[in-house]
């Protein structure tokens, strides 16, 4: 098995239709594919996707609030017509777009209009902040997405509008209450001290966490080994993606991140009880 549960379509801040997904994963030998656009999830009988050897797996990115810091969780393998988890993403995408229209009116006073005429040109049904650092680039107001984010959408930024996210236990009671497998994405982006992350994992097992995301696109080698070393130790089970966006980026593309190691594959996530995809 060659599986890739971590990537995200223009339904989100992806650049790319769930049909080039596809079409990636199978050119680079993906047996399993979960796109997991940020607080929607893609529901297969809504959309016309061609055939594929492919097989598809239903997830979702779920931004929540853990101590004052926001972090995420994948669910993979969830049911997407789950009323609980539906009524909490559609909440969560009110929230993303009440962010942008109070971003919309902070920029309008920097003199830069045309954030709203920008989304209706894109495909996103979860609004983020990554297409208003786009939208920026393209509009002139910055040079690239790093200064969008520090002059304008970053805390002391003259556009900064804090979010408002679940918390980490409704997000896993959500994706449980789905028949899904909660997985904490991308642990060593946090920027949070051994003590933290211990302090996270912790939290994020005793409230129904499964799995533990040891290998994404762009990750150090050490940091990998100690997020397996973290996983086995606290018994969680082992995710691994990509984390793909963009087809434009050198360094990412489905299935392109460090292979798990042999003593951490026995505790792969589709050794999961809930693993039936």
């Amino acid at each position: 098995m060659k599986a890739d549960l971590h990537c995200h379509s223009y339904f989100s801040d992806g650049k790319h239709s769930p049909d080039f997904l596809l079409n990636r994963a199978e050119t680079n030998n993906i047996s399993h594919l979960a796109i997991t656009d940020h607080d929607f999830v893609m529901n297969p009988k809504d959309f016309m996707l061609r055939k594929s050897k492919v097989h598809l797996i239903s997830g979702v990115e779920i931004s929540c609030e853990w101590q004052n810091r926001e972090i995420h969780i994948v669910g993979i393998g969830i049911d997407p017509e789950n009323s609980l988890l539906e009524t909490m993403l559609l909440k969560q995408r009110a929230n993303r777009e009440t962010r942008v229209e109070k971003i919309h009116r902070l920029l309008l006073k920097a003199d830069i209009d045309g954030l709203m005429k920008y989304f209706e040109s894109q495909h996103c049904i979860s609004k983020t902040r990554s297409h208003v650092a786009d939208f920026l680039v393209l509009s002139g107001a910055t040079k690239n997405r790093k200064l969008a984010f520090s002059r304008f959408l970053g805390k002391g930024g003259r556009a900064y509008v804090p979010a408002i996210w679940v918390s980490m236990e409704e997000a896993i009671y959500a994706i449980s209450s789905s028949g899904g497998i909660s997985v904490l994405a991308h642990p060593g982006r946090y920027k949070l001290s051994k003590y933290q992350l211990n302090g996270l994992v912790d939290a994020f097992k005793k409230t129904g966490g499964a799995a533990l995301e040891v290998s994404y696109g762009n990750i150090h080698p050490n940091v990998k080994k100690a997020l397996e070393e973290t996983a086995l130790k606290n018994k969680l089970f082992i995710s691994a993606g990509s984390d793909f966006h963009d087809a434009g980026a050198h360094w990412t593309d489905i299935g392109k991140f460090p292979q798990i190691s042999v003593p951490a594959e026995k505790y792969a996530v589709w050794q999961h009880p809930k693993w039936y995809f």
